[in-house]
């Protein structure tokens, strides 16, 4: 039976490092999480949230899926925004998409790929909904721009959820942010796609 010895070992090593910098850290991280930020993130593994911004565990609250997707049936992301917005009280909820996505690729090109089709539909709406924008371009210039309008029409999916909009209602201080990140050279670009309020948010 393999038990992935390696893992448990780099495991301890890596708590062993963090003990011996700051001795009260697990016991202090333990006691509870107030985290600032609700990540929702790629599942791809070169997109890990804490390391991209370098803070340490316990300062940023994650979710992730296929292409960064915020869908107003899926119960699992919802739960996860409620849970952050309602009893974390998160300050920011950050869409982070990334260039060279592989569901933002595999929506573009059109091919079967199975059960992952279903979801990748959404994926394809926001290619309807700015079919004019492609014209002219080439196929990496289409991905790219395709990675970048997904964040900005998943921002507006955030805003438009009934968490949101009741924590605006009730006057807190909420902020939806739509980045994006280049696994080529590891920084951020910010979309400018903020929205603090009802007022702001695109009319679906």
């Amino acid at each position: 039976m393999k038990t992935l010895k390696h893992l448990f070992d780099r495991n301890l090593e890596w708590a062993n490092t963090i003990k011996e910098q700051d001795p009260e850290f697990f016991s202090e991280l333990s006691k509870q999480q107030t985290p600032e930020y609700l990540w929702i993130g790629c599942s791809d593994s070169r997109v890990p949230a804490n390391q991209i911004v370098n803070l340490p565990p316990g300062e940023v609250f994650v979710h992730r899926n296929i292409a960064n997707v915020v869908v107003h049936s899926d119960l699992n992301c919802l739960s996860v925004m409620q849970f952050a917005v309602e009893v974390l009280k998160v300050k920011h909820i950050i869409i982070c998409g990334h260039y060279g996505c592989g569901g933002i690729q595999a929506a573009m090109e059109n091919q079967e790929n199975g059960l992952i089709d279903n979801w990748l539909l959404h994926i394809k709406d926001v290619i309807r909904f700015n079919a004019e924008k492609f014209e002219g371009l080439d196929h990496q210039d289409k991905l790219d721009l395709l990675c970048e309008l997904n964040v900005r029409e998943q921002v507006t999916n955030v805003c438009n959820t009934t968490i949101v909009q009741n924590a605006w209602k009730q006057g807190r201080e909420l902020s939806v942010h739509g980045w994006i990140y280049s696994i080529q050279n590891g920084i951020l670009k910010d979309l400018d796609a903020c929205i603090t309020s009802r007022d702001e948010v695109p009319v679906p």
